[in-house]
């Protein structure tokens, strides 16, 4: 698949944002991941998502409940979109209360042709800053996909790396998913409308996001550690988890940091994520 050079006019466009972080944002994610409690004076690691939400106008939201293609992201043709992973560093904590600042630039746009069909890949880079120090910087990977063929070659199913010395399993149900969307203000009908999940993406059930997995990933190494500081976080999706079906979060100890992934109710990796502390 070869991108058009109006295509390529995307990279290097920007954006900026403004917000006062509130802490009430974080409450609400305490209470849906499970946790007792939650600091209200900075934001954990991966927290950083609850803010700066899109605030687009009903009018223009498209079939899919994202926002139509073409404002700050490129107009891809593919219908499906996913986050197919990010990698954060950490350079201190945010804090709520205070004045943060987010700009966010289009890096690259790719495309190739895999076993599922055409594929557009669009790389974001976003910093967070509050007093003018960048924060928390993140690379994020977004892909878009063809629509599902009856044919379409399987995804290729792979074990887990390795043997988990944390693991917790989780029942991703509606509620969850829902309290998420919510969360993050995403309108995205894979997450919750089971109808368009099996018609239009041929999916077999509600998707868990990709960022609440990476965050229950998170949320597994810091019950373990909860003193530790995170100074980097990678994580890549290799496949999706739904709600028909429990999911389970694993890890083990590096001597950097940590191993996690996500596997569905086979055993099989949906995500991996390697994590370093600071």
């Amino acid at each position: 698949m070869t991108l058009s050079s109006d295509m390529q006019q995307w990279v290097g466009r920007t954006e900026t944002a403004e917000e006062v972080l509130s802490p009430a944002p974080l409450a609400l994610l305490a209470a849906t991941l499970d946790q007792a409690d939650m600091p209200d004076t900075t934001v954990p690691a991966l927290a950083h998502w609850l803010y700066f939400l899109p605030r687009t106008p009903g009018s223009g939201i498209g079939l899919d409940g994202h926002a139509q293609r073409g404002g700050f992201l490129p107009p891809v043709s593919l219908p499906r979109r996913m986050w197919a992973g990010s990698e954060i560093r950490f350079d201190g904590s945010l804090r709520t209360g205070v004045a943060a600042t987010k700009t966010s630039e289009i890096m690259a746009i790719d495309s190739k042709t895999g076993r599922s069909g055409k594929l557009v890949f669009v790389t974001v880079k976003h910093r967070l800053s509050q007093d003018g120090v960048a924060v928390v910087i993140e690379t994020q990977h977004i892909v878009y996909r063809d629509a599902p063929t009856p044919n379409a070659a399987a995804p290729k199913a792979e074990t887990s790396p390795d043997q988990a010395v944390w693991s917790r399993t989780i029942a991703p149900d509606p509620v969850l998913l829902f309290r998420y969307s919510a969360l993050t203000f995403n309108g995205h009908r894979i997450h919750y409308d089971r109808t368009f999940c099996r018609d239009e993406e041929g999916y077999p059930g509600l998707v868990v996001h990709g960022p609440l997995t990476a965050t229950l990933l998170m949320d597994l190494y810091l019950r373990h550690n909860p003193a530790a500081r995170v100074g980097r976080f990678q994580f890549r999706a290799h496949m999706p988890l739904f709600d028909i079906h429990p999911m389970t979060v694993n890890g083990c100890p590096t001597p950097t940091g940590a191993k996690l992934w996500a596997t569905n109710h086979e055993g099989h990796l949906a995500m991996t994520a390697v994590l370093e502390v600071a």
